[in-house]
């Protein structure tokens, strides 16, 4: 069974290298490294597709292989050319605030927002669902990350 506690140790995880790609900015192979490693780490590419749907994107919003994930992180792929490098920011710190969850034995789903903190300390929220599996050796992996916006009625 996957448990809170899970999910929360992988949150922490994903918004520690969130921060730690920014911090590597100035230094290419690096933050390419960083997030090779973070993508590898966190997420189930390597069991299929990952419903991929990142905050900062319109014009390809959808992105299911890695590389697609990768490019929204870090940029660099002429495939989307509306990336800029999210994750190189930087941020300072990024803290998760789950609403609720959706457990079953093999599948999780925690939503909520999650709040990036840049240099100056100013906050930016970000709504959030996240879906969870274990792989074979019971690692945790994300499989679903749809993040936007707030609606704002302006």
């Amino acid at each position: 069974m996957i448990t809170k506690e899970e999910i929360h140790l992988t949150q922490k995880k994903w918004g520690d290298a969130i921060v730690e790609i920014g911090r590597l900015k100035a230094d290419k192979d690096s933050f390419e490294a960083k997030t090779s490693s973070m993508l590898s780490e966190l997420y189930g590419f390597n069991y299929g597709d990952v419903l991929f749907k990142p905050t900062k994107a319109s014009e390809k919003q959808f992105r299911l292989k890695l590389g697609a994930a990768r490019s929204y992180f870090i940029g660099g792929d002429d495939n989307f050319s509306e990336d800029s490098g999210f994750a190189l920011n930087p941020w300072t710190k990024v803290r998760f605030e789950n609403i609720g969850y959706n457990i079953s034995e093999k599948f999780a789903v925690a939503m909520g927002n999650y709040f990036f903190t840049s240099p100056d300390g100013n906050e930016t929220k970000v709504e959030y669902t996240f879906g969870y599996f274990k792989d074979e050796v019971g690692n945790l992996k994300i499989n679903l990350h749809h993040s936007s916006f707030p609606f704002n009625n302006v």
